[in-house]
C-alpha cells in the first residue's frame, strides 16, 4: 500500500514536471513572438521616419537593418522551438496515461480489499449463524 502511494506520487510529480515544461515552452514561444512583434511594429517605425524602405539601398537605417536580423532569428527561434513543444507536449500526455494507470491500479486494489472484507464479514456471519444452530 505504502510503495502504491509513492508510485502515484512519483507519477503526479513527473506529470506535473513534463506540463511545467509544455508551458515553460509555450511561454518562450509567446515571449519570442511579442519581441518580434515589437521588432516589426520599431523597423516599419525606423523606415518611415528615414523614408528608405529598400533594404538594399546605400541609406537604408543600420537600426533598421539589425532590428531585421533580430527579428529573423527570433522567428527562426519560434520555428525551432515547435518541434519541442510538441514532442514534450507528447511526453506530458504519456506521463499523464501514466499516472491514471497507476490510480486506477490503486482504485482496483481498494475495490478488492473492500470486497474481500465483504465476504470475509458475510462468511463470519454464516459462521456465527451455523455455530447457533
Amino acid at each position: 500500500m505504502k510503495s502504491r502511494d509513492t508510485l502515484i506520487r512519483l507519477k503526479r510529480f513527473q506529470a506535473e514536471e513534463k506540463r511545467r515544461r509544455v508551458a515553460q515552452i509555450e511561454a518562450m514561444i509567446a515571449e519570442f513572438a511579442r519581441m518580434a512583434s515589437d521588432l516589426d511594429r520599431d523597423i516599419a517605425l525606423e523606415e518611415q521616419r528615414s523614408g528608405v524602405t529598400d533594404t538594399g539601398h546605400f541609406a537604408y537605417s543600420t537600426y533598421a537593418r539589425a532590428a531585421r536580423v533580430r527579428r529573423d532569428n527570433l522567428n527562426q527561434s519560434i520555428d525551432d522551438l515547435h518541434p519541442q513543444l510538441e514532442e514534450a507536449k507528447t511526453r506530458h500526455a504519456e506521463a499523464l496515461e501514466e499516472f491514471a494507470k497507476a490510480q486506477s491500479m490503486e482504485s482496483r486494489e481498494k475495490a478488492d480489499r473492500v470486497e474481500a472484507g465483504r465476504e470475509r464479514s458475510d462468511l463470519d456471519a454464516s459462521a456465527a449463524g451455523a455455530s447457533r444452530l
